[in-house]
């Protein structure tokens, strides 16, 4: 009677351990045997004997861990969430909710973005937050500093006798984004509408509008951008 539960108790665990596997990102094809397991191990396969004798292994891998515990004469060997990926992986939501519930809410008021963050870095090696990002061409998931999500700058000019003459100003402002709503451009502390300056790559220029204002020699030009 209790090799018959032992038996049925091994096939089921023979059953959930192949639907894990079947869930992994490789689908077809076979997978090469890791070590056999021995105590405190991890990573390597179970062997285990099925119902009808058949010898068999269990084996994790690209994300999870199997852990193997062998105290009080007792082993128990434990599969988890957790490890390396070992290929690229991909899931495929098919419409359907992928979700992460429980997430704790940042206090911006206590907490500070990260500023000395680094590629591939891991966990406990740099301070405060990044934020995650998903490239559209791979679907690969990715961090970047907040000070990356939104760039701005700045350009100040101050007017020449030929800009005078010329009823225009040349103002350099090196990485200006090409996009009149993301640009603000004073003369003397006072606003110019759009209609008063034109963007080219890295370059402003402000144009003197007749009936309304001219540029005369010293005026200061200050130009702001975000992107």
């Amino acid at each position: 009677m209790k090799l018959n539960y032992f038996k049925k108790i091994l096939c089921l665990t023979f059953f959930a351990a192949a639907t894990w596997t079947a869930q992994g990102q490789q689908t077809t094809g076979d997978i090469a045997q890791q070590a056999v397991s021995t105590a405190a191990s991890s990573n390597t396969a179970v062997k285990l004997i099925d119902n009808k004798g058949t010898i068999k292994y269990l084996q994790v891998s690209n994300g999870m861990t199997s852990l193997t515990n062998s105290t009080n004469n007792k082993t128990t060997t434990t599969w988890q969430l957790g490890g390396s990926l070992t290929s690229n992986t991909y899931i495929d939501v098919n419409g359907n909710a992928f979700a992460l519930d429980g997430l704790e809410l940042i206090n911006s008021a206590t907490t500070a973005a990260s500023t000395d963050t680094t590629d591939q870095s891991d966990h406990g090696t740099g301070t405060g937050w990044t934020l995650l990002i998903r490239d559209e061409a791979t679907g690969k998931i990715q961090k970047m500093k907040a000070t990356d999500l939104i760039q701005s700058g700045r350009a100040d000019y101050t007017a020449l006798a030929g800009d005078e003459t010329n009823g225009n100003a040349v103002i350099n402002a090196v990485g200006i984004p090409l996009n009149l709503s993301k640009v603000w451009v004073y003369r003397n502390g006072a606003k110019l509408s759009a209609a008063d300056f034109a963007l080219t790559t890295d370059t402003v220029t402000v144009t003197e509008v007749s009936n309304s204002w001219e540029l005369y020699t010293g005026d200061v030009f200050e130009v702001q951008w975000i992107k």
